[in-house]
């Protein structure tokens, strides 16, 4: 492999596991609904401003979302929303997981 497609396949894991923690993951799908405010994710799973910032900010750094500052407030919405197109494959993979568990126990 040469040194630009070891880049690109770096980028890629990075947008990867930016998504790759629960509660960034959460917080993307709540921004595919619409953009977001800091203090509505603080209230929401009971995390503090600090940590709800460094976790936005982590998806920022991976290119998944953008901020506006609008007076005390920052909103956040998806950079591009496609980026949860995926999440239905991975739904059905975790289904054929679980169905060959079932099966196995059977």
């Amino acid at each position: 492999m040469d040194k630009k497609t070891k880049e690109l396949y770096k980028a890629k894991a990075d947008v990867l596991k930016a998504l790759g923690h629960p509660t960034r993951l959460w917080m993307a799908e709540q921004l595919s609904e619409g953009e977001r405010c800091v203090c509505e994710f603080v209230k929401e799973i009971d995390a503090d401003f600090s940590t709800v910032s460094k976790h936005l900010n982590i998806l920022k750094q991976a290119g998944i979302v953008e901020d506006e500052k609008r007076g005390l407030n920052v909103y956040y919405k998806l950079k591009v929303p496609c980026i949860l197109n995926s999440m239905s494959c991975v739904e059905a993979v975790l289904s054929a997981k679980l169905k060959s568990q079932i099966d196995m126990a059977k």
